[in-house]
């Protein structure tokens, strides 16, 4: 496959998953100056070098080539090495640069819209933007913790393909599974009336809240991370970065969270929620 250089702004990092390969990885998306939308992957994202490891809202340049094996047109595979770190885009003005780079992107209103974009054009990721939320639902997952196969892939020798040297190595905690399953409901706008939907939420963001709720609040952790998640983010202009199943494309998930300020409130500094 033709290797390209590409600048891709960070806009998803998806909470790791146990890789036989790489020990644990990540889905990447983010968008090219142009506006189309990039899923790199795998991505062994805490196990690359630390000046190689970079933010969601950051700007990268790296060598990129087409998945062989993932044939979304999407789908691309980094290589790691090449990763130059850019500029990282603040939240000041009420997320004005944000805004304006995100505009760039091909928004939809009701999830079926993207569905039958995914059907007619191969479309796997999207930028989608429901009428409001209605619920964050949480179930424990099937599996609350690592099966033995899963264990032995994070805990495998992390020193191999060149990713980070014997000292990094060292200090990189095995990965926590999260015993949660979390998904929003939500209402899309339709021509034939409201639609509502439901897809579980895979953003690296909401797995790191819960794990600050757990340190921050114990078994009252649910409490702050429903404030968090249920109240403050629909508060927000939220817009729902949506990416399919390669083995299953027909399901959808949420692969990251976006919340501008919702711009008739007025206000300041918006920061990060999480």
């Amino acid at each position: 496959m033709q290797v390209r250089t590409v600048r891709i702004l960070i806009l998803c990092k998806t909470y790791p998953s146990p890789s036989g390969k790489y020990a644990e990885t990540s889905c990447v998306a983010g968008m090219e100056e142009n506006g189309d939308l990039i899923r790199l992957f795998p991505v062994p994202f805490r196990l690359i070098t630390e000046e190689r490891q970079f933010k969601k809202w950051q700007w990268i340049t790296a060598k990129v080539r087409k998945s062989a094996k993932d044939h979304r047109p999407e789908s691309h595979t980094i290589l790691v090495d090449t990763i130059q770190r850019g500029a990282e885009i603040s939240t000041k003005d009420n997320w004005a640069e944000r805004r304006r780079l995100i505009d760039k992107l091909v928004f939809f209103s009701d999830f079926k819209n993207l569905n039958d974009a995914r059907a007619s054009h191969n479309r796997s990721l999207g930028l989608l933007k429901p009428a409001r939320i209605i619920s964050l639902d949480i179930a424990p997952a099937s599996k609350p913790s690592w099966t033995p196969e899963e264990l032995t892939k994070l805990e495998q020798d992390q020193k191999q393909a060149g990713l980070f040297d014997e000292r990094e190595a060292k200090v990189i905690k095995t990965l926590r599974k999260i015993p949660f399953d979390f998904y929003y409901s939500y209402v899309c706008d339709t021509g034939a009336g409201p639609a509502i939907y439901k897809h579980k939420i895979v953003d690296w963001e909401a797995g790191a809240l819960y794990w600050n709720c757990i340190r921050d609040h114990g078994q009252d952790w649910e409490r702050a991370f429903r404030f968090q998640m249920e109240t403050r983010l629909p508060s927000q202009d939220l817009m729902l970065l949506m990416g399919n199943i390669h083995r299953f494309p027909d399901q959808w998930l949420i692969v990251s969270l976006i919340y501008p300020p919702t711009l008739s409130v007025g206000g300041g500094h918006q920061g990060e929620l999480f």
